[in-house]
């Protein structure tokens, strides 16, 4: 628990610290923002534990930017992905709302304990699941589950047990799903899953897809769908994923840094930087812009023609997001792939996390991401060229519309 005194500190430093490095996307006027914030700062202070952070996750949306959040280290409640390894959508079942298991990734919390997508979850830990409140997991602890099928009326209890897991520095607390997943469709067809692109930047995640796509070429594979449904984002390795689909080294999109929006730019002349294929790649990069603004344009890496070149088929849905919306973007602009399924999230920025005092920690975005013509995803996300919904039902029994129809397309 804190008290009012310490509250105050941590209303002052996050105030401080939006101020000096908030990425302003939406164009807000600070002036008005502070002004609010000190309007509620004595309520807020006053209020009970849960209605103080309440508040100023409230007071944070104000600054219309996606990954935003305010949370205590210790007993952080975030989004099911990052929990338990699984999307959750609402949907109606006999007339009733339910949050159905849309994603579930390979070897998560939730695919262990026997979830999988089209399951309705009816309740957690005894407490009825309804939406819209989301279920609230929790790291390093074992959720009893309800669940049923879509149409029936028999449920089933489950246990997910999940990790325990601390925050590391630039990001919160996450269960890391497996970051590549591969196996061939049909004799041509090879599918790549891509749930979280894992490592720093990108170095461990192109070694485990170069290893997948050589070993689905080894096979016979000529025609690919690059599953990004539910892909929580990560690391650069999303430039990696995207070199396969061109040969040469073409812009992807460019990053530009709270100090060069302020003063103003023209994306064709910032630096033009290849994604580095190795770690002393990464190093060089990393000594190149240590001294100087580290806005740039990024750039494929030239790996040369794949087999499955103008034959690539991309899967999006509404939790597709950050890095896995960057690769969807370039993939729409270029037409180096088709996209299939629903808009992707709308979260492009890239963040990283404060200490702003009694074990409470500020998650705000310091950098903006722009397609090569100045386009950004960020609010509006990335409208598929195909749109295709799954069915619950369907879903349950294992027929997966989005997939059958990128089959479709490359059959």
């Amino acid at each position: 628990m804190t008290d009012q005194t310490q509250r105050l500190a941590i209303i002052s430093r996050v105030k401080t610290v939006v101020l000096k490095h908030h990425f302003n996307i939406g164009n807000i006027d600070y002036v008005d923002w502070c002004r609010e914030v000190d309007q509620q700062c004595a309520t807020l202070a006053a209020a009970e534990e849960g209605v103080f952070e309440e508040g100023i996750r409230a007071l944070l949306g104000r600054l219309k930017s996606s990954h935003t959040n305010f949370y205590a280290a210790d007993v952080n409640s975030t989004r099911p992905q990052h929990v338990i390894g699984a999307t959750l959508r609402s949907v109606i079942d006999s007339g009733r709302p339910h949050w159905m298991f849309l994603d579930v990734f390979e070897d998560s919390p939730a695919a262990c304990a026997g979830a999988a997508p089209g399951h309705l979850l009816v309740s957690l830990d005894g407490t009825v699941a309804i939406p819209p409140e989301l279920p609230a997991f929790r790291f390093g602890k074992d959720h009893q589950l309800t669940t049923k099928l879509p149409g029936q009326q028999g449920t089933r209890n489950i246990v997910v047990t999940v990790p325990q897991r601390k925050p590391r520095k630039g990001r919160p607390p996450l269960i890391e799903p497996r970051s590549v997943a591969h196996r061939m469709l049909t004799p041509q067809v090879g599918l790549l899953k891509v749930p979280f692109f894992s490592g720093s930047f990108g170095i461990r995640f192109s070694k485990l897809l170069k290893a997948a796509v050589e070993d689905l070429k080894a096979k016979g594979c000529d025609r690919l769908i690059i599953d990004l449904r539910g892909c929580l984002g990560g690391s650069l390795g999303f430039a990696n994923l995207v070199s396969y689909l061109c040969a040469n080294k073409i812009p992807i999109g460019y990053d530009v840094t709270r100090k060069r929006l302020r003063r103003g730019y023209i994306p064709t002349e910032l630096p033009r930087v290849p994604m580095p294929g190795t770690k002393a790649g990464v190093l060089l990069c990393l000594a190149r812009f240590a001294l100087q603004d580290k806005s740039l344009m990024l750039l494929t890496q030239g790996l040369g023609r794949q087999p499955f070149h103008d034959h690539v088929v991309m899967l999006v849905n509404e939790f597709t997001n950050s890095a896995g919306e960057m690769a969807a973007q370039f993939a729409k602009d270029t037409r180096l792939a088709t996209l299939v399924g629903e808009k992707t999230m709308g979260n492009v920025l890239g963040s990283t996390t404060f200490n702003v005092g009694s074990g409470y920690v500020l998650y705000m975005p310091v950098v903006g991401w722009y397609s090569p013509n100045g386009n950004y995803a960020e609010g509006s996300g990335v409208q598929p060229d195909l749109l295709v919904d799954v069915d619950p039902e369907g879903l349950a029994s294992g027929d997966d519309a989005q997939l059958n129809r990128a089959l479709e397309i490359l059959q």
